[in-house]
């Protein structure tokens, strides 16, 4: 996936802070169903393919994604939120009905993160045609695996990795809003020109308003900030999504621009991951965490093979003791 920055979303300095005064506190009108945010994480499924790097294993092999969701688990990954692409990757969605039906088989959670085209022409009419297609075949009660499907308050929660701009989605907001029951949509960086057509918002892997550094320093903290903040002041409506990240080395992409977050020995990673709570307060958990990502190892962001560590430290083999044992400004009530 190509990391890409929002330059009017860059361009916002806020002056307030995400911890709320006793005056105006946040209230979410989406939050947890339990403890803490369920655990997600994106999921590549093009490996095999020629136009990819070669890595251990073939997203086709159902033995590897069976063995990728029970790994998952024990780190306390709930569903794979996986990269699709419509009619236009055929490959693509053939592994994607293999992760859905083993998810089922084996008690975990699977969404589709739908890879918007970056054509111009046409663009609405072909998201259209991608969700009802996705729509039919995996999110009918029919569907092989539906049960496994990500839903929030009933309904499937659909993300949206954006390309191009081209889409007018309050058109595609019409068309799902006819499926029973509609889906929830949730987009990429913080609300603008659509907003009122998506129910949620997730951040996605960035440096920051310092941009890329050559050593891989900046590793985003002001980005998550400045996201987390508006979303809880001006957005408390909507559902927010949490991301975490363990680092980022595009290195080995064809699309390569030499882009690096350094993993500092994998506290980018706990910082990232637990950063949400300086900004929420302890009764306002935020729904999802999203980890980005299990398995992109083109812009060496995958979490697959371990946390990262350095030296004799022992990289966290549950996410869930990681997220029960992370320091927060929030949980100190500064």
């Amino acid at each position: 996936m190509l990391v890409r920055a929002s330059t009017a979303f860059l361009s916002i300095f806020l002056l307030f802070h995400g911890c709320s005064s006793p005056s105006q506190p946040v209230q979410l009108k989406y939050k947890a169903t339990g403890g803490s945010p369920e655990l997600l994480a994106v999921y590549e499924a093009w490996f095999g393919q020629p136009n990819h790097m070669s890595v251990s294993y073939s997203s086709h092999d159902p033995e590897v994604i069976r063995k990728q969701i029970h790994k998952a688990k024990e780190m306390g990954i709930s569903g794979f939120v996986v990269d699709w692409f419509g009619d236009r990757s055929p490959y693509i969605d053939q592994n994607y009905a293999l992760v859905q039906g083993l998810a089922a088989k084996n008690k975990f959670h699977v969404a589709m993160m739908y890879d918007e085209t970056s054509q111009e022409e046409g663009a609405t009419d072909e998201v259209i045609a991608d969700f009802t297609m996705f729509h039919d075949t995996y999110l009918t009660p029919k569907a092989p695996g539906h049960d496994a499907y990500l839903t929030y308050q009933g309904r499937p929660v659909i993300f949206i990795f954006p390309n191009g701009g081209h889409t007018d989605w309050s058109k595609v907001r019409n068309v799902v809003n006819k499926w029973n029951p509609a889906p929830l949509l949730i987009q990429e960086n913080l609300p603008g020109q659509y907003a009122d057509a998506f129910d949620g918002f997730y951040p996605w892997i960035n440096p920051g308003p310092k941009k890329w550094a050559p050593d891989g320093s900046n590793w985003g903290d002001q980005y998550l900030t400045d996201f987390y903040q508006t979303m809880g002041a001006k957005y408390p409506d909507k559902i927010i999504v949490g991301g975490a990240w363990a680092q980022f080395d595009d290195s080995k992409a064809s699309w390569s621009l030499n882009r690096h977050i350094s993993a500092r020995c994998g506290q980018t990673f706990k910082d990232t991951f637990s950063l949400w709570k300086k900004f929420f307060p302890a009764d306002q958990i935020i729904p999802f965490m999203l980890v980005e990502t299990w398995n992109d190892y083109e812009e060496g962001s995958a979490i697959e093979p371990g946390i990262p560590a350095c030296g004799d430290q022992s990289p966290p083999k549950s996410l869930k003791k990681l997220e029960k044992s992370a320091p927060t400004e929030a949980s100190a009530g500064k």
